[in-house]
């Protein structure tokens, strides 16, 4: 499309030479014989250029440009013909807007190309200031420092939109060099980027740090050269990029990448980190480094029984704990002058602690029995004391590994021996403790088949009415026997089943397998109660009432004929869903009985609110009667409990007729122990029906036994 002329010149014969000549060099001609026509014609249909005629009646050329100009604004190309070739004329011209002059006498041969010039310059001149508001939108969108600067680190000009970054002002900014404004190490760092930006034509990547009156930031720096001839100084364009949330946002991963967020301490990743690092400083010198892997006991049925909740503030107290156990100015300053700790929770309730630079093997002890004393405090947990110890296995090294994963991998398997041994104590690895975790590892895979393979067996043991010596009750007890290794015992196996869960369907075929057992004495005529051990786990199960509703009905027992005993432990979280699985149970006719009493956590208070049928008494309380001062009132302390809160009681555990005698003698409603059977196979229980304890052994009690110690 060609572009539209507008020409105004009151000489007729002008204006059709002008006319014919720019319609030969191609382009659309509008014409007008006076300024106010010219006006009025650019108004009804504006042009690309406007030639006009300067020496005009009524309106000359120099008024109808500037109002030319002030409508159509500065890219309008206006072209005045004139026949003055004064200055004064050509400078007054310029003055009201005019684009450019032609003097008369015009050359006609020319006039295209010289329009054609002007439209090229007129273009030009649109697309340069179109690329400057462009280019002024993008600095605007921009949030980043823009500057110019010379190969000296000057700063020439300056692009700001956040002043608070910018530390002063543009005009105290401009013509200040770097180290005038920057630190020692920001300045380099700028130069560096400008040295290699003048080496290569590009940089980007560089990071500083700067105090500005409005905080401390990050930078990221990208550099350029600009293009220019080779006479010219280099100069380049610098943006620098606030970086500081990404930067906050990278110490935040990292410290999720290395940190618990539970108890701030290290993680795994971090410690064997550190540890790795300190073998590294050990190899040209001989010095040992400790490595403690510590697990709370008794943690898991916090967390079964009183929720997550509590059991994340439990592990957030031990962390403390362990810090405080761990200090340096305390613990690990007696080792070494250079004495270190370095503390992690791995996960759970396992922790880590690595001590630097002992001297002996046996200095890792002393760390060990700070933890385990401060451990065995009770924690305060709502008003209630939660009792837990510590188990913890030590490695060394060099003896024990050469890497972290190794020395992390000994302490865990040492940790599972001290565990075995009883808990709440302290063990060094030995190699054979690794061929014993191998077996444990073996013993999960055999137990997750012997379900299937229908290995498992039960054995009972009565349980007699103290009074009268007659069996009442049986107590179901789980075997089972390996296809390799035989009968297992269940100390072995149910500690597995119970940390990989298996201890659910386990317990649920023993309810099933006891229930059918007693529904099968009842029909030959033995009016017997059996008595099921519930795990934590299994108690806590959504599943349980289910399961044993599925064995009342399965088997025909009457539900007042089965007996459900459970730990302190597992009823320890007085819940909303502890009582209503307690209340359920009892609606449902099944007994339920407090296991190991006297163990763990009971209250006056705590027993009165659950719906309980009966405590047994543990048999580490029986073992000391009748000799034990301790026992005896332990034993009596505990049987007065009960009678004053309605609840029959069962001693386990009794060995001697002088136990029987005096747990009859102060009112025990049963007693269970291999004094009159050790536990038989459900078909063995009906021939011990005929048995008895005699109602008065020949042996006297003393009586200093039957009276409150002094």
């Amino acid at each position: 499309m060609s572009a539209r002329i507008l020409v105004i010149d009151d000489d007729a014969s002008t204006l059709l030479l002008i006319r014919a000549a720019l319609v030969k060099a191609g382009y659309d001609v509008v014409t007008a014989t006076d300024g106010e026509r010219g006006l009025a014609a650019f108004a009804v249909q504006p042009c690309d250029m406007v030639m006009l005629d300067v020496d005009m009646p009524v309106l000359s050329g120099f008024d109808v440009c500037a109002r030319l100009r002030a409508h159509a604004g500065e890219e309008l190309p206006i072209v005045m013909v004139t026949g003055m070739d004064d200055i004064g004329s050509i400078e007054r011209a310029y003055e009201v807007g005019a684009t450019d002059f032609i003097a008369k006498p015009i050359h006609w041969a020319l006039i295209g190309h010289r329009v054609r010039y002007l439209l090229r310059g007129r273009q030009a001149f649109v697309d340069l200031r179109r690329a400057n508001a462009r280019s002024e939108a993008i600095l605007r969108a921009i949030p980043d420092l823009l500057f110019e600067m010379d190969a000296d680190g000057r700063f020439l000009d300056c692009h700001s939109p956040r002043t608070e970054l910018l530390g002063m002002s543009r005009q105290q900014l401009i013509g200040r060099r770097l180290q005038d404004v920057l630190t020692i190490e920001a300045a380099q760092i700028w130069i560096d980027a400008l040295r290699l930006a003048e080496r290569d034509g590009f940089s980007a990547g560089q990071h500083f740090e700067l105090a500005l009156p409005s905080g401390r930031y990050w930078f990221e720096l990208s550099t350029a050269r600009r293009a220019g001839g080779d006479d010219l100084a280099p100069r380049f364009i610098v943006l620098s990029r606030d970086i500081t949330e990404r930067k906050d946002a990278e110490r935040r991963i990292a410290r999720l990448a290395y940190f618990d967020a539970l108890t701030d301490l290290p993680n795994r990743q971090a410690f064997l980190d550190r540890v790795d690092l300190e073998i590294a400083r050990c190899a040209d010198c001989e010095r040992r480094l400790g490595v403690l892997f510590m697990d709370l006991d008794g943690f898991k049925a916090i967390n079964d029984t009183m929720g997550h909740g509590a059991g994340d503030q439990i592990l957030r107290w031990a962390a403390d704990r362990l810090r405080q156990a761990l200090r340096p100015d305390d613990v690990v300053a007696s080792l070494s002058p250079t004495g270190d700790v370095a503390l992690a929770r791995l996960g759970g309730d396992e922790f880590t602690a690595l001590i630097v630079d002992i001297a002996r093997p046996e200095d890792a002890l002393a760390v060990a029995n700070r933890v385990l004393q401060l451990m065995r405090q009770p924690f305060n947990l709502n008003g209630r004391p939660v009792m837990l110890t510590a188990s913890i296995g030590i490695a060394v090294y060099p003896e024990d590994g050469q890497d972290g994963v190794t020395l992390l991998k000994h302490a865990d398997t040492a940790m599972y021996h001290a565990k075995d041994l009883g808990r709440d104590n302290s063990q060094y690895y030995r190699n054979v403790l690794t061929e014993n975790a191998v077996r444990r590892l073996e013993l999960e895979g055999s137990l997750r088949q012997a379900l299937q393979r229908n290995e498992f067996f039960l054995v009972f043991q009565p349980q007699l009415d103290a009074s009268t010596g007659v069996m009442v009750a049986a107590e179901a007890l789980i075997r089972w026997t390996h296809p390799s290794r035989g009968v297992i015992s269940p100390l072995e196996f149910i500690p597995v089943a119970e940390e990989n869960g298996l201890i659910v369907p386990i317990g649920e075929w023993v309810i099933r397998k006891a229930c059918q057992e007693a529904a099968r004495w009842q029909a030959g005529g033995l009016d017997l109660r059996v008595a099921v051990n519930l795990s934590p786990l299994q108690f806590k199960a959504p599943e349980l009432l289910a399961s044993v509703r599925a064995a009342l009905a399965d088997s025909g027992l009457p539900p007042q004929r089965l007996e459900l005993e459970i730990t302190e432990g597992a009823l320890m979280a007085e819940s909303s869903q502890t009582l209503a699985t307690l209340t359920a149970l009892r609606d449902m006719g099944v007994r339920v009985s407090l296991d190991d009493f006297g163990t763990g956590y009971s209250s006056m208070s705590y027993l009165k609110r659950l719906p309980l049928s009966s405590l047994k008494i543990d048999r580490s309380f029986v073992e000391g009667l009748p000799h034990q001062d301790e026992s005896v009132a332990i034993v009596r302390a505990i049987l007065s409990l009960a009678s004053s809160l309605g609840f029959n009681v069962t001693a386990e555990g009794v060995e001697t007729a002088e136990q029987a005698n005096i747990l009859k003698h102060m009112s025990c409603d049963m007693v269970q122990g291999f004094l009159f059977s050790k536990p038989v196979c459900a078909d063995e229980i009906p021939a011990l029906m005929g048995r008895s304890l005699s109602a008065s052994d020949p042996r006297r009690i003393d009586a200093r036994h039957l009276v409150p110690s002094q």
